[in-house]
């Protein structure tokens, strides 16, 4: 793709890191910065310098048994606004919510749109993936024998995500038949 000037205007970054929480837990943390390159003159009036616009963290605890949140802890280091740290607690009603099939719908319908902050609830979408590679890696540290049950709750995560683990593929045939799963 040919760009018209090399000139950043804007850069987003998100990170997910994944720790041993204990007692069967991951904590998961997330951080969304968005920096501007140029001044911003924006609909309302107000002009925003360059630097770091927004800055957030979301700390979820997970239980690995079911994959449940917890608890979650959001804090919102850099907002543009003072009204913005209003949505702090945006987030408590995914408590108890698990990651699995309908995940970001659940949570948009929870804490999106007028409910909270649209940056704080993309990053909490995001990181759901990223606490399923955690899980991954957390339970994979040592080698394990898991249950039929466990390999159905895996399978419900892994089938039709990508082409590798498509319905019919190598891989989801290998899952189903080493558990005898549906």
């Amino acid at each position: 793709m040919e760009s018209h000037s090399d000139e950043k205007v804007h850069t987003r970054t998100i990170s997910v890191t994944t720790r041993d929480g204990g007692d069967g837990r991951i904590l998961v943390e997330g951080t969304l910065q968005d920096e501007r390159f140029a001044t911003s003159y924006v609909i309302t009036g107000e002009t925003f310098p360059t630097g770091v616009i927004h800055h957030m963290a979301v700390r979820v605890r997970i239980n690995c048994a079911n994959l449940m949140i917890e608890d979650v802890e959001v804090d919102l280091l850099h907002v543009p606004r003072e009204v913005c740290l209003e949505t702090r607690n945006c987030l408590d009603a995914v408590k108890g919510l698990t990651i699995s099939k309908g995940f970001t719908v659940k949570v948009k319908k929870l804490a999106g749109g007028a409910k909270g902050c649209a940056h704080v609830v993309e990053l909490l979408v995001a990181m759901a993936p990223a606490a399923i590679q955690g899980f991954a890696a957390q339970r994979s540290r040592k080698p394990v024998e898991i249950s039929s049950d466990e390999a159905k709750m895996v399978s419900r995560f892994l089938i039709n995500t990508c082409h590798a683990w498509r319905e019919g593929g190598p891989f989801a045939d290998l899952l189903k038949k080493k558990f005898s799963l549906p």
